[in-house]
């Protein structure tokens, strides 16, 4: 998995001011091609990259956190495909062809990402992070 300076300049481009990448993961393709496309998991949002015309060009298309209902993980035992499920929508966008590793690194991030963004009342208060300080007693 590339480290986050390693992520393409056309992607740290569009990032916003305080948006950090978490994750850079490439699609792995056992024969040789010229359109890879690549995910980009950040701590505000999913970003798919998909290049086209012999790389010259780019598209990109991006889902916040708040907008995807859940995640799932098909692992193999070399690649594995992580299926992003949106709010409202029958659709699940698939990026396979991953790395095992990385799909599962990718997976733990999404997933703790969503939880984040969700409202409390809606994980259950599972991510909600923990009160340090004792309450006071009612008297």
């Amino acid at each position: 998995m590339a480290e986050p300076e390693e992520v393409p300049d056309d992607v740290k481009k569009i990032l916003g001011p305080n948006e950090k990448v978490e994750a850079y993961i490439k699609e792995k393709i056992y024969h040789p091609a010229l359109n890879i496309d690549s995910m980009v998991v950040t701590n505000e949002r999913v970003i798919l990259r998909h290049p086209h015309a012999a790389g010259m060009k780019k598209d990109y298309t991006d889902y916040s956190y708040s907008d995807i209902a859940g995640v799932e993980m098909e692992t193999g035992l070399l690649r594995s495909k992580l299926k992003l499920k949106l709010k409202g929508s029958k659709d699940v966008l698939d990026l396979d062809k991953l790395p095992t590793e990385h799909a599962q690194k990718g997976y733990g991030l999404i997933r703790e990402n969503v939880g984040r963004f969700q409202a409390p009342l809606a994980t259950g208060y599972a991510n909600a992070p923990k009160n340090e300080v004792e309450p006071e007693e009612v008297k």
